[in-house]
């Protein structure tokens, strides 16, 4: 597997910037909570002084919507933990936002596609059992699992995302498949490498924390399927890379900012 590239940051303070709250989708499995809070732990080590808050769309609390009225009218970036563009993107986050007149939200990218994922998926991969050796392998593919998303741009950019991933590990085939909504699924994406001579095949779980369907989708991995990318180092800085992004557009009187630049 080609190396790694340093995921360390610097260490600052922000104790004047505008708050950070990053917007999970929430999820009935009690492990999402956990690693979601450990993430954040780790943004405020990176970020110390920035105040770093949580908000659900559903299912868990805080709910966004909570998080944003204990604002008290403080300026504040929404990062989304959300891998593409889509509805909850688009629409559900804008919503929120939209309800807190005359205060300053911006809203950042989600989070992928972005090079700072190909790191942590890397990682994960190796965790799983991936070596150099597979990497050269004339039998080896990549199932790249995600949730999955009715939205075109949405399902751009985990494609793009797959072919970030195959660069990486030097032209091994990956293959974007999903767990609900697009085709193909997850099985069906091993079953097209397997008709191509791959068979040893390993899931690369593109959830940023555990839940129904990364647990679904390792359970169809015919060898080896990597953790999802949790409190990864890199993920942590791709956080703080989205909020920086968001935070440097201009000032402005009006309440809502959509951040719209290219994914790098």
């Amino acid at each position: 597997m080609p190396r790694s590239r340093p995921t360390h940051a610097p260490r600052t303070t922000d104790e004047n910037g505008p708050a950070l709250v990053a917007v999970a989708h929430g999820s009935r499995d009690p492990r999402a909570l956990v690693t979601v809070t450990a993430l954040l732990d780790r943004v405020r080590e990176l970020r110390p002084g920035l105040d770093v808050r949580l908000g659900h769309i559903e299912l868990n609390e805080p709910l966004l919507s909570d998080t944003l009225a204990g604002l008290a009218h403080r300026p504040a970036v929404l990062v989304p933990l959300l891998l593409s563009r889509g509805h909850h993107v688009k629409h559900d986050i804008p919503q929120a936002a939209a309800r807190l007149a005359g205060v300053d939200i911006r809203i950042a990218r989600p989070l992928g596609p972005h090079p700072y994922l190909v790191e942590a998926l890397l990682s994960r991969l190796a965790e799983a059992g991936w070596s150099a050796e597979d990497g050269t392998s004339r039998s080896a593919g990549v199932v790249l699992a995600s949730a999955g998303s009715r939205d075109r741009e949405s399902a751009e950019d985990t494609r793009r995302m797959a072919e970030l991933l195959g660069e990486r590990l030097g032209g091994v085939p990956v293959v974007a498949a999903y767990a609900s909504a697009l085709a193909p699924t997850v099985p069906a994406a091993i079953r097209a490498l397997t008709a191509r001579g791959r068979h040893r095949i390993a899931v690369a779980s593109y959830f940023t924390a555990p839940g129904l369907f990364s647990t679904r989708s390792a359970a169809a991995a015919p060898w080896i399927a990597a953790e999802p990318l949790g409190t990864h180092p890199a993920v942590a800085r791709l956080l703080l890379h989205r909020y920086d992004e968001a935070r440097a557009l201009p000032g402005t009187t009006r309440t809502v900012r959509r951040l719209e630049l290219s994914a790098a």
